[in-house]
């Protein structure tokens, strides 16, 4: 009772081990590869991140447009300030009024004289009221002292106080005709967004076929591992059944020797065969994110034989062209030089803008330059005609034109190449579906070959040499079919880049 009682604890134990060994695996399909490997590539997140640097390129061009708005404030201190006249007109100002007032008293005392000079003259002028009252009014009247007031005063004025300026101003500069200039490069930075994104759709179709590769070479690997399982199976089961017969005297212990070193090469083959798988699916983990000692296991991995891929549909030339990224990118490289020639020969015409400024100062230029703001409006066009700078644009834009032309030449030798590059793939993939055939054709054959040969080896009608002959050429046709099927998903995989087909 308690011996069985063990053996149910035991049988459990394995169960339970067995649960945890299978929910600590993690099953992933080639498209789940594919997007993790999408998600977490650094490479492609950078160059998304061109794409939205490319985005603001094109909005910070589109800005050309538009008139250039500023406003700018401006304080300035004088330790002088200035003077609208010399200091020696300045002091006769300041002494005006004693100026005048001297000469008008010499002018008076003159008069008197004149006048008290001549008797009946003097009697008649100072006994009339209206000669007393004119006398009194001028001897009472502070002529110098108004007279100095007013000179200061315009001294004053013809010194302008400069000690604390403010200065503002609002600018509006609006292009007009710049050559072509705006729209060329806007075009340019459109066309480079493009650029940006095609790069990315190059990135993204070169990782999924990086990944697709690492899949299917674990698959490839796995069912190799499998074969070698069975073929090391196989011999062990020989070898056992050849020293049974040895025993009987049926076969030599030379015969047992021969199955033995077959054997251990079998099991050889299989321990490759593992640690091959499990370096592949570090590589694979590598490359969509995951831990590289993750336990995983692949959809495909666990089928019997390597599915068959859908063979992609004929495309002419003109579709493949139009559906390669790389032709794609080229094409924008071209329309972007093609616009850098006109950006460069812009500079060889006139430059025309509008132009509209208010300034504000204080003091006050536009009234005596007294403590206040004030403004002045102004209106203007712009023109700027180059006509000598020592052939200098000129010969840049000789250059663009150049470069426009190698790209040109370089699309016309992409073009070319690709044509190559699918005539190639398409004989390829008629050769390995070709190759596929004859190796399940052999593969039959060889699996009837095995079955007779192990057959009349237990019967002891057949050599060990025969059998293992057998087995070997069984080893080797069930290699060539898994080789055979992943070189046509590799060759397809290879023929759907080539097109440009969307994986």
């Amino acid at each position: 009772m308690i011996h069985k009682s063990k053996i149910l604890t035991t049988a459990l134990a394995v169960v339970i081990a067995s649960s945890a060994i299978l929910s600590a695996q993690q099953r992933l399909s080639l498209e789940d590869c594919r997007r993790m490997a999408l998600e977490g590539n650094l490479e492609l997140k950078q160059t998304q991140t061109k794409i939205e640097m490319a985005g603001y390129d094109r909005k910070i061009a589109l800005a050309n447009y538009f008139p250039n708005i500023s406003v700018t404030g401006a304080y300035m201190h004088n330790n002088q300030d200035i003077a609208l006249i010399n200091n020696d007109m300045s002091a006769r100002l300041q002494g005006l009024g004693t100026a005048v007032g001297g000469k008008m008293n010499a002018t008076m005392q003159s008069l008197q004289q004149a006048i008290m000079s001549n008797p009946a003259l003097a009697q008649e002028y100072m006994s009339s009221p209206m000669w007393q009252l004119v006398m009194t009014q001028l001897g009472q009247t502070d002529i110098a002292s108004t007279i100095g007031a007013l000179g200061q005063e315009i001294d004053k004025s013809f010194h302008v106080d400069i000690e604390n300026m403010f200065v503002g101003a609002i600018s509006l500069q609006q292009p007009i005709f710049m050559g072509g200039k705006i729209i060329a490069a806007n075009k340019i930075a459109a066309l480079a967004e493009e650029l940006s994104k095609s790069k990315y759709d190059i990135s993204q179709r070169q990782l999924i076929s990086d990944v697709d590769k690492a899949y299917w070479q674990i698959v490839s690997i796995a069912a190799k591992e499998r074969t070698a399982e069975v073929y090391a199976d196989l011999l062990h089961k020989m070898e056992r059944d050849a020293q049974i017969a040895a025993d009987e005297g049926m076969y030599t212990g030379s015969d047992v020797l021969q199955v033995k070193v077959k054997a251990n090469e079998a099991d050889m083959l299989l321990s490759k065969a593992k640690n091959g798988l499990s370096l592949a699916k570090m590589l694979l983990c590598k490359q969509i994110g995951l831990p590289l000692d993750s336990d995983i296991v692949l959809d495909d991995e666990l089928s019997e034989d390597v599915a068959r891929p859908v063979l992609p549909s004929e495309k002419s030339m003109d579709q493949v062209y139009a559906d390669r990224p790389e032709i794609k990118s080229l094409e924008l490289a071209g329309e972007i030089y093609d616009n850098k020639v006109k950006v460069v020969r812009a500079d060889m015409l006139p430059h025309v803008a509008l132009t509209v400024n208010y300034v504000l100062s204080n003091p006050n230029p536009y009234n005596g330059f007294n403590k206040e703001w004030g403004g002045m409006l102004n209106a203007g066009v712009m023109v700027n005609i180059p006509i000598f700078h020592g052939f200098e644009r000129l010969n840049k834009t000789r250059k663009a034109k150049a470069e426009a032309s190698l790209y040109k030449l370089q699309l016309q030798d992409a073009k070319e190449m690709v044509s190559l590059q699918v005539s190639q793939l398409s004989k390829q993939q008629k050769e390995a579906l070709d190759k596929l055939n004859m190796a399940e054709s052999a593969l039959s054959s060889a699996e009837e070959n095995m079955r007779q040969a192990s057959i009349g080896f237990e019967e002891g009608v057949i050599t060990t040499n025969v059998a293992l002959a057998a087995q070997s050429a069984w080893l080797k046709a069930k290699s060539d079919l898994i080789d055979a099927g992943i070189e046509l998903q590799i060759n397809t995989l290879a023929l759907k880049q080539a097109q440009g087909s969307a994986y």
